[in-house]
């Protein structure tokens, strides 16, 4: 049997710099899990030098500092091509799959680390038992194995939720006599995304008896989406709270099952079918669909709220669900005990837990946490838990033809641009149509000189803007290279992917993008006959 030091020695000597995996289970072919190697760090304070960037807080306090270091040279176009590239996936949704045809025609994502490894996670899947399409977003902090767990496991429980009891039946009446399970989800992978088979039956476990519990409860009919969504999040999160709490015989699973229950991650997912769009949110992460005017222009519109200090609505439900004690303590320096930011997250159980719980568990497993302060430590003013819930905010939107694409992605991006601008990069892109604006100074002063070289650095950037396949991969380097003007500048690009390693989590966050390109015929056609059909 494999102890913790060997454990700890796999994690710190895996091939792959960004975490340990293994394949995946043979019935799901899918559950894994990350292992994490360190918290992130992060201070605000002065801007990357050059590149107009803030240095960026981190998602947990914790105190830890970097020193710039001049910059020994600047990165060649096919060297950012390649950074740039490198995660980035794409699929295209067959006209007809055999069982309807899509709203969705296909998406693009990518994700850019900050963090080593990065933090961030993405999924996406067919639903083939029922209808739709899901796609998620995933934002880790303290490491990045909860984000991992999430991204490998909430398809699934959305699944099942989705499902009527009937068919709920067959799948475990199958399972129960060994036969072959028919598959719930069709996952569309980038060859990068790892899973484990060491945490496989335990996953799995936990799954089934959920779609047993399904059984024993529900109705003939399904729930609704949003019911579901909101099921699906609640369960999942239990779940990964009682798996850290019971000791498995597996050293590697109670190391995995702790790891992730320790860490957290907020949630944004998609759930697309017909005109049907219901989106989930958990955290900070963020929906925004982008519309097309009738003069071709284009608006943002955002799916879903986010959970922080900034939404005045989010601080009174985090206070109104406490004594009035703990007014001055619940939230403090805009983070839930003055130390988390988002109010609402997978994991995170030591906002969750009551401390005789947490003493319980972590004191019973000391040798699991060896090296990791935080994790050993308990938070301050911590009275009347939960302080924290995975439970998600559910939006419903009707398609119509002008809604062209649908981004979601993590707070990497939202920080550093604003939806309208995110949505006037994609729609452009997706359209290779470019609605010229006005170069306008901003209250700079310009020469006719320099506005004679914008005009020049707008001309090449548009000979150049759509050499990007990806749509998220044109995104996120507009995010970074972008100056005040609108143009890619080639020397800021180079700063912000060349920042040294430990520093790079001081200036941005990770990053990851999905652009989920809509079926406005078919929306159209859906539109019209729901329309007669009233």
């Amino acid at each position: 049997m494999l102890g913790v030091s060997g454990i700890t020695d796999r994690i710190r000597h895996a091939g792959n710099s960004r975490g340990i995996y293994l394949s995946a289970s043979a019935l799901s072919n899918h559950f894994g899990i990350w292992t994490p190697k360190d918290l992130c760090s992060g201070n605000s304070g002065k801007a990357v030098p050059g590149s107009g960037f803030q240095r960026r807080p981190s998602k947990l306090q914790h105190g830890r500092s970097y020193k710039a270091q001049p910059q020994p040279y600047q990165l060649t176009l096919p060297q950012i091509n390649s950074i740039l590239k490198t995660n980035e996936y794409s699929f295209k949704v067959p006209e007809f799959d055999g069982r309807n045809i899509s709203s969705v025609l296909g998406f693009d994502s990518n994700q850019l680390a900050s963090n080593v490894p990065i933090e961030d996670r993405r999924s996406a899947a067919s639903c083939l038992q029922s209808r739709g399409m899901l796609l998620g977003v995933f934002d880790g902090h303290a490491g990045c194995a909860c984000a991992q767990a999430i991204s490998e496991r909430l398809l699934y429980y959305i699944a099942v939720s989705l499902l009527p009891r009937k068919t709920l039946i067959e799948i475990e009446d199958a399972v129960e006599n060994e036969r072959p399970v028919l598959p719930i989800l069709h996952w569309h992978k980038h060859p990068n995304d790892y899973v484990s088979r060491e945490t496989g039956r335990l996953y799995f476990t936990s799954l089934r008896t959920y779609w047993q519990e399904c059984i024993d409860l529900a109705d003939e009919e399904k729930l609704d989406t949003s019911a579901a969504l909101k099921h699906a999040f609640n369960r999942l999160d239990s779940d990964i709270s009682l798996e850290a709490q019971i000791e498995a015989s597996n050293p590697y699973t109670n190391y995995t099952a702790l790891r992730v229950a320790l860490s957290g991650s907020t949630a944004c997912v998609a759930h697309i079918d017909g005109t049907d769009m219901h989106v989930a949110n958990a955290g900070d992460s963020r929906a925004v669909l982008g519309v097309q005017n009738p003069d071709g222009s284009w608006s943002a519109l955002t799916l879903s709220t986010s959970h922080n200090a900034q939404n005045p609505e989010e601080v009174h439900r985090v206070r109104s669900e406490h004594p009035a004690s703990e007014e001055k303590t619940v939230v403090r320096h805009d983070r839930l005990l003055g130390l988390l930011m988002p109010f609402r997250a997978f994991g995170d159980v030591k906002f969750k837990w009551s401390l005789e719980l947490q003493k319980q568990v972590l004191e019973s497993r000391p040798e699991l946490l060896t090296g990791d302060e935080f994790f050993r430590s308990y938070p301050a003013n911590h009275h009347t838990p939960p302080y924290l819930t995975a439970e998600p905010e559910v939006t419903y939107h009707r398609l119509r033809p002008q809604d062209k694409f649908l981004v979601l992605a993590t707070d990497g991006l939202w920080d550093i641009m604003h939806r309208q601008n995110v949505v006037q990069i994609v729609g452009e892109h997706l359209t290779r149509l470019h609605i010229q604006q006005p170069i306008s100074a901003a209250g700079y002063k310009v020469t006719v000189g320099q506005m004679h070289s914008l005009l020049l650095e707008r001309k090449a950037r548009m000979s150049s803007a759509f050499k990007d396949q990806n749509t998220a991969t044109h995104l996120i380097r507009h995010a970074l290279g972008s100056n005040e003007f609108g143009n890619i500048e080639h020397s800021r690009l180079s700063k912000m992917l060349s920042l040294p390693e430990g520093m790079a989590r001081t200036y941005r966050d990770d990053l990851t993008v999905v652009v989920v390109q809509l079926n406005s015929h078919l929306i159209g056609a859906y539109n019209r006959a729901e329309d007669s059909i009233d």
